[in-house]
């Protein structure tokens, strides 16, 4: 019989739901002591090198998208080029065509009766064969009429084929440039986030000291110019001078800001010299030299992937647009891994 006996339970009170609770909270609070004390903790504080990291992700992203848009630059010009040529051979198409109407008009209006009953009824069958002979020129000049015709229907229809091809290529540059302008602003704006959490010593640190690096290479203006090999030389390490403290700006080729491409390219444009757009192009636009040969003037290209360029102005020094930290400034050569270097002139 007691083991058939009912086991009375005992009602769940107050004290006992209180105390299941205070368990169970302890029990959390233990958990999140554990588990989610990643979250409590502090971020780390961010490294220079990151930011350098970011910047050169964004230097590799900025001379692609400078070579994207210098190659939609030309596929633009060529679709206009395309569509002012179509325009003059339309227009010459219409000539041809109204020359053509105009023959075959004055030959219908001719045509009326068989040749030789117009010669029978002729009063003046003299007159008649001049009139023959001058409508079989006529007869000739419609077929060469026709011929203008069909060759400037070909040739319209070859420059809207070939202006349809570039308006693809300029389709397909933009989107590219979009890709690559995408790229540029978010490491750009990863790096402004990581300098924001920087103090004002870590962010002096990072960008060297620019503002007395100024300073000093603007005291050397009047000296390193003289120095260049040639007067084209001269001039664009003289240009390059007088943009120190110009700011960083990507995708800018001056007058007022620049990128690294950007500033060279400017430089030298204002000694008469044109030079491609990108760094990966203008390491090969002269004569490559040896770091122990280079002369003020010449192009200086660093890392890898031809990412960074600047004008060297003697003394183991150059002029660059480094990031958006720091605008144009002197800097040491070896600063930065040394990839090669180019003389232009």
């Amino acid at each position: 019989m007691a083991a058939h006996r009912r086991v009375r339970q005992r009602p769940v009170g107050g004290t006992t739901v209180r105390a299941a609770v205070t368990v169970v909270l302890a029990g959390a609070a233990t958990a999140a002591g554990f588990g989610g004390a990643g979250h409590a903790a502090p971020r780390p504080a961010p490294d220079g090198a990151d930011v350098d990291r970011l910047y050169r992700e964004a230097e590799v992203a900025t001379e692609k998208y400078n070579g994207a848009k210098e190659k939609a630059d030309s596929a633009r010009q060529r679709l206009r080029d395309l569509q002012d040529e179509t325009a003059r051979a339309q227009a010459r198409l219409n000539t041809a065509r109204a020359s053509l109407g105009t023959v075959v008009a004055a030959q219908y209006r001719a045509g009326g009766l068989d040749p030789a009953l117009q010669l029978v009824l002729s009063d003046d069958p003299d007159a008649y064969l001049d009139g023959a002979a001058l409508a079989e020129r006529a007869g000739s000049r419609r077929h060469a009429e026709l011929g203008r015709v069909r060759a400037q229907l070909r040739e319209v229809e070859k420059l809207r084929g070939a202006a349809r091809v570039e308006v693809k290529t300029l389709t397909s540059r933009r989107a590219e440039l979009e890709r690559h302008k995408k790229t540029v602003t978010e490491k750009l704006s990863s790096a402004r986030g990581l300098l924001s959490r920087m103090s004002p010593e870590q962010r002096a640190g990072l960008t060297g000291g620019t503002d007395r690096a100024t300073r000093s290479a603007g005291a050397r203006q009047d000296a390193v110019p003289a120095q260049a090999p040639n007067p084209r030389a001269a001039q664009a390490v003289a240009y390059a001078y007088q943009k120190l403290g110009s700011p960083y700006v990507w995708g800018a080729t001056g007058p007022d800001a620049f990128d690294c491409s950007g500033l060279v390219l400017a430089a030298y444009r204002s000694a008469g010299v044109s030079l491609p757009r990108t760094t990966y192009a203008q390491i090969n636009a002269g004569r490559r030299v040896s770091r122990s040969e280079l002369l003020p003037g010449d192009l200086v290209f660093f890392y890898s992937g031809i990412s960074h360029v600047g004008l060297y102005v003697g003394n183991g020094q150059m002029v660059h647009a480094p990031n958006p930290s720091a605008p144009v400034r002197v800097a040491p050569v070896d600063q930065m891994p040394f990839a090669g270097a180019t003389r232009v002139v």
